[in-house]
């Protein structure tokens, strides 16, 4: 898949980052951050320009976390309804949907580019748990703005070693994943043995 993604960068260049970078916002498993870092890459061999390639994939990823917060916001309760039905805990759904709203803007802006394979479900959590689109849209865009500056500034700093810079940010973003679910799971033992 990431041959495909960079092939298309390479060759269709500005509209090809726009919308892989949407499509993963949605939640497509595309390689973005290598793609990024690529497009620093690219950058530094003055193929591109460093700031509209930022503002493109800024722009593209809050197009598709959109997407994704409407789903939750329009869809997403009729599917937590169902679900809370099906399993008999109205009331843990209710208590998800309060500590959604309770991670608000730090869970947003940090699942952009920290903890990005989160995006997603936090962009349809989001939706579902009504918090407010004009903060979603403020944290999404400082978040993407952040996290598309960061590596592609990486990417135009280290255009010789972009392979190893991708490898070591993936490894580190699926070891905080691992971490949190691990903080997670722990919490979930330690407190939950009261109810």
């Amino acid at each position: 898949m990431s041959e495909q993604v960079l092939a298309a960068l390479a060759r269709y260049g500005s509209p090809a980052l726009f919308a892989i970078v949407a499509v993963a916002a949605v939640g497509v498993p595309l390689p973005v951050t290598l793609l990024l870092i690529v497009t620093g890459s690219l950058a530094a061999q003055g193929a591109m320009n460093v700031w509209l390639a930022i503002a493109i994939a800024a722009v593209g990823s809050v197009a598709g976390d959109q997407i994704g917060f409407a789903v939750g916001r329009w869809g997403g309760k009729r599917l937590v309804t169902r679900l809370s039905r099906m399993i008999g805990s109205a009331e843990r759904i209710r208590e998800l949907d309060a500590k959604a709203k309770s991670w608000g803007g730090a869970g947003v802006f940090f699942s952009r580019w920290l903890v990005s394979p989160l995006g997603p479900w936090i962009n349809l959590a989001s939706g579902a748990a009504d918090y407010s689109w004009l903060r979603f849209t403020l944290w999404d865009f400082l978040g993407e703005s952040f996290g598309a500056a960061l590596y592609i500034w990486l990417g135009l700093v280290f255009s010789d070693r972009v392979q190893e810079v991708a490898g070591i940010l993936g490894d580190l973003t699926w070891a905080v994943v691992g971490i949190l679910v691990a903080a997670f799971i722990g919490w979930k033992l330690f407190f939950g043995r009261g109810r």
